[in-house]
């Protein structure tokens, strides 16, 4: 059955729930709810791999309600970030309240007190990250004993981020657990194996291949130098009218571009690491409101926005990692809709604009606006540089130092004899 004609109908969902459904208007399944929903009702182990943008938080999130509701326990769901479990809650949350259900959200930056209040309240689903998790679990704050459902949704990004000690110290403390599901947009193959040392026999769904793009999202690379990417940001936000959210590597630049973009005339605004949790929010909102047109944020926000109409993606730096270009773009051409997402990249890091292109299985195409013409854009964009950063230093370094020798020699004076020296003195007396 293809996803265009089918429904929630035939999936195994109960009519409670499928009611559910249909008063919020969710009417088709998208191509990873149809065919890991009727799995994960089964109690099987899933692992999911779908593009960003998807639908995978259902994918997960109705298995897990149906469960709670016709056999009770509790649901456990780690994520990466703050940003992605306040999302992961807000799309539970309707799914949840029908069956009088209750969510607790376990993250940083909130004090632990209000969070304690809410564990005491016996919450139905955790949702939580996993340095926040390891906090209660050593405080003796929670009792993980109930929970018989665990969810790693973009365990490879947690992986990634280093949270994998952490992860294993959380596993271990849920001692009931029957079945684990895994969701995420990419899946290297380390870290498929190494997920899999905490599933039984799990059964990989795989709507795309790890690294996939969606084909709504059109994408650019321009080759730029540094000094240049502020005049290429502002013919973008000429260009484009609608929400814009633009990636930065650190934090400083993300705060450093902000201040840019706001000489610029657009109203802007900033979330990283330096930021409370209360700003982030508060940022998130206002992006969402069209209180800010533009939203600076380094990739603690790649997995944390769920917005649906964000036309323009900019990739002010390249990430750190490949896998999170596909994470960062898929923050666009969500739900079906078109979206754009354009790469600036200097001339030293062609390499690393490969390895993006190995990723995703495709070139990414370049582009030069004939505004730009000044000294700053690099014109040769298709030519990547012959040798890597490192060797071309060494290279350069070896050709000034031949070319000081050789001017040395060459200005040098020669060395006057002594015996001539005496001579010119004794013609002046």
């Amino acid at each position: 059955m293809s996803s265009s004609n089918a429904s929630f109908y035939h999936m195994g969902i109960a009519p409670d729930l499928l009611a559910i459904l249909e008063k919020l208007k969710f009417i088709t399944p998208t191509p990873i709810q149809l065919q890991a929903i009727p799995i994960a009702l089964e109690g099987k182990d899933i692992m999911g791999i779908a593009q960003t943008g998807t639908g995978k938080t259902l994918a997960f999130g109705i298995p897990i309600v149906q469960r709670l509701a016709a056999e009770g326990g509790k649901a456990l769901i780690l994520v990466p970030t703050r940003e992605l479990a306040l999302q992961v809650e807000q799309a539970l949350y309707p799914l949840l309240t029908p069956f009088k259900m209750k969510s607790v959200v376990l993250i940083g930056g909130i004090r632990m007190s209000g969070q304690l209040s809410e564990i005491k309240l016996n919450p139905d689903v955790i949702i939580a990250t996993p340095g926040r998790m390891n906090d209660h679990i050593y405080q003796c704050t929670i009792d993980l004993g109930a929970v018989s459902v665990v969810v790693l949704d973009e365990a490879d990004r947690m992986f990634d981020m280093g949270f994998e000690p952490q992860v294993k110290s959380v596993l271990r403390c849920v001692t009931n657990k029957e079945q684990t599901m895994l969701f995420s947009a990419t899946m290297p193959e380390n870290i498929m194996k190494l997920a899999t040392k905490h599933m039984k026999i799990p059964i990989t769904v795989e709507i795309a291949p790890s690294g996939t793009t969606l084909k709504e999202i059109s994408q650019e690379l321009f080759i730029v130098k540094e000094s240049g990417k502020n005049d290429v940001l502002k013919m973008l936000l000429q260009k484009y009218r609608g929400t814009v959210l633009v990636f930065t590597r650190t934090k400083l630049k993300a705060s450093r571009v902000t201040r840019k973009i706001r000489t610029m005339g657009a109203k802007v605004t900033e979330i990283h690491s330096n930021r409370s949790m209360g700003q982030r929010t508060q940022a998130i909102e206002g992006f969402k409101r069209g209180r800010f047109r533009v939203l600076v944020a380094t990739d603690i926000a790649a997995r944390g926005i769920d917005i649906s109409m964000i036309e323009l993606v900019v990739n002010y730096d390249l990430p750190d990692e490949a896998e999170n270009y596909v994470h960062r773009i898929g923050r666009t051409g969500r739900a079906g809709k078109e979206g754009h997402a354009v790469t600036l990249a200097t001339p030293a890091q062609s390499h690393d604009v490969h390895k993006i292109e190995n990723l995703i299985k495709m070139s990414l195409p370049r582009s030069h606006h004939p505004q730009l013409t000044d000294s700053k854009f690099v014109t040769d964009q298709a030519s990547p540089a012959k040798y890597p950063r490192s060797r071309r230093r060494k290279k350069n370094q070896q050709q000034r130092s031949a070319t000081d020798s050789k001017t040395t020699t060459a200005s040098k004076p020669k060395a006057e004899n002594p015996r001539h020296r005496q001579k010119k003195t004794d013609k002046k007396k």
